[in-house]
């Protein structure tokens, strides 16, 4: 299992993986806009069916189970 990516690193196909902030911003803007008009149910829907697109993109459950796994460290 190779080691996950906690540090930015989102980039612009053709780039280099970097932390690029305008990359960044395009992305969140994006989610946000995609949530926009959405009932809180069909945001959640959304939401599973995105992070189920992800995981399936990664592919590897060893990542996935420790993405998880950090994803849950601190929620209360």
């Amino acid at each position: 299992m190779s080691e996950l990516k906690l540090s930015p690193h989102l980039h612009f196909p053709g780039q280099a993986p970097a932390a690029d902030p305008a990359a960044s911003d395009e992305f969140y803007e994006c989610l946000m806009d995609a949530h926009q008009g959405l009932t809180e149910d069909q945001s959640h829907l959304l939401n599973a069916r995105l992070i189920l697109l992800l995981a399936n993109q990664v592919g590897d459950v060893g990542q996935l189970k420790a993405l998880i796994a950090t994803a849950r460290e601190d929620v209360t």
